[in-house]
């Protein structure tokens, strides 16, 4: 043997001794049961006991070390010498995970007494977290053992009592498993069709609403010079403007639906809302609230009409991604656009709607016959408008862009001869102008319209192009070829909690009055929600003009029409063009306020001038300037509080119109606030 060879030799026997002696250590220590043997012990004494032959390796037989092979024993030479001069063997066990079963059959058991038949008393089950209401399914499984209980109703499975925060489930906290009652409508109810009333798909949704409109509005307002004036001696034909109005409506809407909305369309829905109105308006000018100047200054009216009854089902699926078709039939609310600039009702209809692509394109086909409505609510009455309606549209999301979609749509208005005093007794079809006599149109529409978000800018756009003859128009006294246009668009940026916009708006006007071609857009009925939308002057308020209206409530076109909801669309009518600055601010997660700045000029001002017998009247009409803030205290749609103040500074073109002999018409301002309270 080498000198490198015994120094290799010597080598490995002290790091073997080293590893073995940190094992033996660590064998001492208390609760270890797997003991090594020391190296002057026999090899055999650190062997298990084996069972006796014949006999099964029962746990009874192997004690702690039941159920395991014996630990096999690895003879390694120390790399030092005994006393004796020999070298020492050391038993090795192998790692216990490593052990397996010896018997992989288990012995047999004694045989139990059968089991005796005795009653299996209720099993408590913890309750669901909502207001779930009595279960529409009855049990046909009971319960076999008391370790299963079956639920059939999945809707109303139970969870465990737990109060995570110990704060005994505080209703304004933002806190998991609150508890619902009755009288919430945020949390889970059976009220609000968070569980079925029949079976595992059928629900119910109930909605109670109040809102109210508290407005204070100044106004041009004619006196009546020829009958009685409200002040003696009063000369002037434009006289106070201050008026006061105010309606309340009481909502309860039923919706009776099978099917879940949350994963595939409905298979049906049945919905009924009907309404009670009560509104009043008081001015300080006879002959505004009703024709008969005996009347007075103020009028008080209630009205109640089945606002919505519809019935709508799926009439078949189209593809494996839940795109369907459906029918709705009955009195249903209806928007033709994104923005509302053409029609935005709620009118008896039948309407086959439904998606193509996964949803990606959606479709509408409707046709509408117009109930007529109340003057001073704008409910629906009961009685026909014998107006006919058709529409149809076709939307396509990520068209060209992701997150722009786009819109294609025809619209068809038939509106013939009849003639209506509304419910204050005033004409208001046909227009009490020119030739008060009843004439027909027919016009269609072609539409073009976008929204949605290029990048991180904001756009919307719209574009209407009428085409179609009125038999007789009043102010022109004769009939009209229509061929008139409107356009829209907004972009705006959004930094952080602000959003900066701006707009612009433009209706082609009638550039000459006398002759057989109408190019003055006008509406079905509108309700647009652009360049302020309600919280702006000129959008809100209905200037009235010598028996009609220059722009009528919640619109923006100057149409000359005697009411957007009971007359007819007029195209000879000057047009305007709108442009729109304005901010919006989310001030808090609560309250949000609304910023605007709209310049007004008239398009045409030839038939203003006709109709007026008067000169050069000029184009620009004012400055409107609005603010508005919108407050949601519960963070919710259940209750919101909309407040706003707009004023309109009047141009030249205004001032034409309604100056006076004696003084020039001032600054009229307006404010409303609006509250709701939904359940």
């Amino acid at each position: 043997m080498t000198l490198a060879d015994l120094a290799r030799s010597w080598f490995r026997g002290g790091l073997t001794g080293l590893i073995l002696t940190g094992i033996c250590v660590a064998s001492d220590r208390p609760g270890n049961t797997d003991s090594v043997p020391s190296p002057s012990e026999p090899v055999a004494a650190a062997l298990p006991p084996r069972p006796a032959p014949g006999l099964p390796a029962t746990l009874e037989s192997r004690g702690a070390d039941a159920g395991v092979l014996p630990a096999p024993i690895e003879e390694s030479p120390r790399g030092d010498q005994g006393a004796e001069g020999t070298v020492g063997v050391l038993p090795r066990p192998a790692p216990r995970m490593l052990d397996r079963p010896i018997d992989p059959v288990p012995p047999p058991q004694p045989a139990l007494p059968p089991e005796v038949d005795a009653p299996i008393g209720p099993t408590a089950v913890d309750p669901p977290l909502g207001y779930t209401g009595p279960s529409g399914i009855l049990p046909t499984e009971g319960q076999q053992d008391a370790h299963f209980v079956p639920v059939e109703d999945r809707w109303r499975l139970g969870f465990p009592e737990w109060d995570r925060y110990g704060k005994g489930h505080p209703i304004n906290d933002d806190y998991p498993f609150m508890l619902g009652r009755w009288f919430d409508p945020f949390n889970q109810n059976v009220l609000k069709g968070d569980y079925p009333i029949l079976g595992q798909h059928t629900f119910l949704d109930l909605t109670a609403q109040l809102f109210t409109f508290q407005e204070f509005r100044q106004v041009p307002t004619a006196t009546t010079p020829f009958e009685s004036t409200a002040r003696p001696n009063q000369q002037n034909f434009f006289g106070r403007p201050n008026q006061y109005f105010t309606s309340n409506f009481f909502v309860l809407a039923v919706d009776l639906n099978h099917g879940d909305a949350a994963f595939k369309p409905l298979d049906w829905k049945l919905r009924v809302m009907p309404i009670f109105n009560l509104n009043n308006l008081s001015v300080e000018e006879l002959a505004v609230v009703s024709p008969n100047v005996l009347q007075g200054t103020s009028r008080t009216r209630t009205f109640w009409a089945l606002q919505e009854a519809y019935f709508e089902t799926k009439l078949a699926d189209v593809g494996p991604d839940y795109d369907f078709v459906s029918v709705r039939a009955g009195t249903q609310p209806f928007n033709n656009d994104f923005r509302g600039f053409l029609f935005y009702d709620t009118n008896r209809a039948v309407r086959f709607f439904g998606t193509r692509h996964s949803n990606r394109d959606q479709w509408n086909l409707a046709y509408f016959r117009q109930w007529e409505k109340d003057t001073n609510s704008q409910l629906n009455s009961f009685a026909d408008r014998q107006q006919n309606l058709v529409f149809a549209n076709y939307y396509r999301q990520d068209f060209l862009v992701p997150g722009y979609t786009a819109q294609l749509s025809a619209v068809y208005n038939n509106d013939p001869r009849t003639f209506k005093f509304d419910n204050n007794r005033f004409l208001v079809r046909p227009d009490p102008v020119g030739v008060a006599r009843p004439h027909q149109l027919d016009v269609a529409y072609l539409g073009w319209a976008g929204d949605g978000h290029i990048g991180r800018f904001n756009i919307t756009h719209q574009f209407y192009w009428a085409l179609g003859r009125d038999t007789l128009n009043p102010l022109a006294n004769q009939a009209q070829t229509i061929n008139a246009q409107m356009f829209a668009i907004e972009g705006s940026y959004d930094r952080d909690w602000a959003r900066f916009r701006a707009s612009f708006f433009w209706a082609s006007g009638d550039h000459d009055i006398n002759n057989s071609h109408a190019t003055g857009f006008d509406t079905i009925l509108d309700g647009p929600n652009f360049a302020g939308g309600p919280f702006s002057y000129w959008n809100r308020q209905q200037v009235p003009l010598f028996g009609v209206n220059l722009v009528q409530r919640l619109s923006l076109v100057p149409d000359l029409r005697s009411s957007k909801f009971q007359g007819q669309s007029n195209f000879v009518n000057p047009g305007l063009l709108l442009p729109t600055l304005g901010a919006d601010f989310d001030l808090t997660p609560k309250l949000k306020m609304i910023n605007n700045v709209n310049l007004l000029w008239f398009d045409q001002t030839n038939v203003l001038e006709q109709f007026l017998f008067q000169g050069k009247i000029d184009r620009f009409i004012g400055t409107d300037l609005s603010i508005g803030f919108d407050y949601r205290p519960l963070l919710s749609e259940n209750v919101s509080i909309v407040m706003g103040v707009s004023g309109l500074i009047p141009g030249q073109g205004f001032r034409d119109l309604y100056n006076n002999s004696n003084d020039r018409v001032q600054p009229l301002v307006g404010s409303f606030l609006f509250a709701n309270f939904v359940y």
